[in-house]
């Protein structure tokens, strides 16, 4: 019994060495680069902008945007998405555009919410939604294509004119949305069309 314990003990060991994966690296080997780089936390931005603070739910933004009187920026896009990849590359490489962002509550969205008001042309990405303080998406704020209201390319994001006048995204007025101490046209939106 002794001895058929033993056997089939080194038969194990026998068989375990030999499927065993080799993790060491000899010397004079390449390391596979592609294993070895750590992998880096996703944040909250995912590559929109790292210096910004960002919610992480639709409703901690809601809350956020109600009691600090900021508007809310929801953008809605996929990280295999080549058009939102294009615009989130804009986003995040102008600079301009990374200081207004930051009169804003923001959230980036990878999946769908379930308030239909978020969505009132249909599911597509990318698109960027704004909520008032008082809590009322602005579907009133539309980018230049009328087969997809919200959807803006990198190009929408160039800010254009003065400190007293500025082109960014759409036709709004940003003083409607932005509490400022400056007057009332300091900062105005105009169309791209």
């Amino acid at each position: 019994m002794e001895k058929i314990s033993l056997s089939a003990f080194l038969l194990l060991v026998a068989l375990s060495y030999t499927l065993a994966k080799d993790t060491t690296v000899k010397p004079g080997a390449k390391k596979d680069t592609k294993d070895s780089q750590p992998k880096l936390p996703q944040t909250l931005s995912r590559g929109w902008g790292d210096q910004l603070i960002w919610t992480q739910t639709y409703e901690e933004a809601l809350y956020k945007s109600k009691t600090s009187n900021k508007p809310l920026m929801i953008i809605h896009h996929l990280d295999e998405c080549p058009h939102s990849q294009a615009l989130k590359k804009a986003f995040a490489e102008n600079k301009e555009i990374q200081k207004l962002a930051e009169q804003f509550v923001l959230l980036n969205l990878v999946y769908e919410t379930t308030d239909k008001h978020l969505s009132p042309d249909g599911q597509y990405v990318p698109r960027i939604l704004f909520v008032d303080p008082s809590l009322t998406v602005r579907a009133d704020i539309t980018g230049r294509y009328s087969n997809r209201l919200y959807a803006y390319e990198p190009s929408d994001t160039a800010l254009r004119g003065s400190k007293d006048h500025i082109t960014c995204f759409s036709g709004f007025s940003w003083t409607h949305l932005i509490p400022s101490t400056r007057a009332p046209s300091a900062v105005v939106i105009i169309p791209l069309k």
